[in-house]
């Protein structure tokens, strides 16, 4: 298998692993509920899974890292600028949200404040907001490549992404604690699956072809 082909595979990889790792992990957590709670906290210190979660998210880092260049070569013909863009924002949420929640993980509870949490805490913000623009450089990348169909799903991808980074940033204020929108672990989870969805959809296409 070509390098390039391998860099697809380590994207798929990641991305599956992102979905179905935190949903096995969780049933082995007592107390731990994935619709009110933030996926890195699988990676507490008190957590009963943080070593196979931390071990999971610097693997992910690591898979997405590997796949950038496959993803710079596809569209650097189409636009060199975004295209390197793309794949530096990949790179930021890479490190920051993902190899960062490894050494540096969030504690049990909000209230209990670390340098730990705190670096993990600014990657994790940073990472997650550069992703999030992720769908939409795509979808500009493959409109101007003529490829509809990647552009159509990045579009809608981009735009309920950010309907639940919204709803996800909302969930932590107390004005909103007893209303639905509380579902922290949920929207983040939603979000990520559709900030992820139009890079799947690539890495699979590209397998194929």
């Amino acid at each position: 298998m070509k390098v390039l082909s391998k860099g697809w595979l380590f994207l798929l990889i990641a991305v599956i692993g992102e979905m179905l790792v935190p949903l096995i992990l969780a049933p082995f957590y007592p107390g731990y509920d994935s619709k009110t709670m933030a996926i890195s906290s699988l990676g507490n210190p008190n957590s009963p899974v943080r070593l196979p979660f931390n071990l999971w998210m610097l693997t992910a880092g690591v898979l997405l890292l590997l796949a950038t260049p496959s993803i710079y070569r596809l569209y650097r013909g189409v636009s060199k600028p975004l295209s390197i863009a793309t794949v530096m924002f990949i790179g930021i949420f890479a490190v920051g949200a993902c190899i960062f929640t490894c050494f540096f993980s969030v504690n049990e509870t909000k209230d209990v404040i670390t340098t730990a949490s705190v670096v993990h805490g600014f990657g994790s913000v940073i990472g997650f907001m550069l992703l999030l623009f992720v769908p939409l450089f795509l979808a500009i990348l493959s409109f101007k490549s003529a490829d509809r169909t990647t552009g159509v799903i990045a579009v809608v991808s981009f735009i309920l992404s950010l309907v639940f980074f919204v709803l996800f940033i909302m969930a932590e204020k107390p004005q909103f604690q007893e209303t639905m929108i509380a579902s922290e672990g949920l929207w983040q989870r939603l979000n990520l699956l559709f900030m992820y969805l139009p890079l799947a959809f690539i890495a699979v296409k590209n397998l194929l072809s």
